[in-house]
């Protein structure tokens, strides 16, 4: 049942796009979504109208609803997408349609690259970013996006067509630009895309202005549309609510920051945990969270290949093969889904690449309504290893993080179990 004070804030929903965060009665964010037009699109969730079974679910949860304004449609895509893997809420995770979930694809390793759309990221070197949660609409800002960026939407054949005359793409085709020059004009675009919209804008000025000082008037031009176009794009954010006043702290990293005396917030966190049944088809996942939100382009999984019913052995396989890619950006922080004795077994590995580790009890509990109890090594004197254990309330910004990462870990590993069962099955 609606509460009058929630049906008073709505009454004040602008017509305005934006993205909106629906709450529970604890203040946890439980679903983000985008809309073109809040008003519009926030009230039809209270309407009397008939629902899906999932969505009358979600509505009966609602205890408040908060929303931030953008200035276009194409703004609340990126800022949902951010949102989203911030927060991972609950019930986005399960209304989620995958066939509209989609990854920007960037083969930053062939000579001239193409921009594409896909579902599915794959582990091929190619750079993908998202996930984003509406396809028509990312196609859409990729359009606009391609008047300040030119890019080229298909393989490079060294051929001129209309896209050319119109400046959509780079023109390597007829001199206007090198591939080296077009891969630092992809660099920017993909950090537009990750969000970093307000140092690159910074950067472009700069860039500018030291290519001005130089002499370099071509370059200069090229670098102040680029700048100009930017800053038509950039995002005017009304906050309703102070919790959003600074998207960029994050109470929970600066907890573990305190927690574990590092010198600063832990801002890539890696998750693992194994999964099997009686040591069948033994695999471990490992997920990555940048600033608080997940990555799931980084996501990894791995076979394993020793021990088959020993998790402990398992563990160490596992974060014994992941050390050994260096081209993977190192974390600042490991977090263990398991006990004293993993931990035991990867701390030689991880003290030696200096990578403070944390373990989270497992009580067999992966909900997000389970209390945390973290197992902290402390290093004696002797250089020996002692544990203590600390357990934080599920309300606590750290515990909520701990369990977002703890959730994804095990959904990874799960989800990668049974399809190699299902193959298993397939075979027999």
């Amino acid at each position: 049942m609606i509460s009058e004070e929630l049906k008073a804030k709505l009454k004040t929903l602008p017509s305005a796009p934006g993205v909106y965060f629906h709450k529970n009665q604890q203040g946890e964010v439980i679903y983000v979504g985008k809309a073109a037009v809040l008003k519009n699109r926030v009230r039809q969730y209270f309407q009397n109208t008939e629902k899906d079974p999932k969505t009358e679910a979600l509505v009966s949860e609602i205890f408040d609803t908060d929303w931030i304004v953008v200035d276009t449609e194409m703004d609340a895509l990126f800022l949902e997408s951010e949102m989203i893997k911030r927060y991972m809420p609950q019930w986005n995770i399960l209304l989620r349609d995958d066939k509209t979930v989609s990854y920007v694809r960037i083969d930053m390793k062939s000579e001239v690259p193409y921009v594409t759309t896909t579902r599915n990221p794959l582990d091929d070197g190619a750079v993908y970013v998202g996930p984003f949660y509406a396809k028509n609409t990312i196609i859409k800002a990729l359009r606009v996006l391609r008047k300040i960026f030119p890019f080229y939407e298909k393989p490079y054949d060294g051929k001129k067509n209309l896209n050319t005359d119109l400046g959509l793409t780079p023109g390597i085709e007829v001199g206007r630009t090198t591939p080296k020059d077009y891969k630092k004009n992809l660099r920017f675009l993909i950090r537009y895309l990750n969000g970093d919209r307000e140092k690159l804008i910074l950067d472009l000025e700069k860039q500018m202005k030291t290519a001005a000082s130089l002499g370099d008037f071509e370059e200069a031009a090229k670098l102040r549309d680029e700048y100009f176009g930017l800053k038509g794009l950039k995002r005017k954010i009304i906050f309703s609510d102070k919790e959003f006043m600074d998207l960029s702290s994050d109470k929970a990293l600066s907890e573990l920051q305190k927690l574990l005396n590092l010198k600063e917030p832990p801002r890539r966190i890696e998750g693992y945990d194994i999964s099997h049944i009686s040591g069948t088809n033994t695999v471990a996942s490992m997920v990555v969270f940048q600033n608080g939100a997940s990555d799931r382009t980084a996501y990894r999984k791995f076979k394993i290949r020793s021990s088959k019913n020993d998790d402990t052995a398992s563990m160490y396989e596992v974060i014994f093969r992941r050390l050994k890619h260096q081209e993977w950006p190192f974390p600042d922080l490991i977090l263990l889904d398991g006990s004293t004795q993993q931990l035991n077994a990867v701390l030689p590995l991880l003290s030696v690449a200096n990578i403070p580790v944390l373990g989270r009890n497992k009580s067999g509990d992966h909900t997000r309504n389970a209390d945390v109890n973290l197992i902290i090594p402390i290093r004696e004197p002797s250089g020996e290893f002692r544990f203590e254990s600390k357990l934080y309330s599920n309300d606590s910004h750290l515990a909520k993080l701990i369990t977002r990462i703890d959730e994804e870990s095990h959904r990874f590993a799960i989800t990668y179990h049974r399809q190699l069962r299902s193959k298993d099955l397939f075979k027999r």
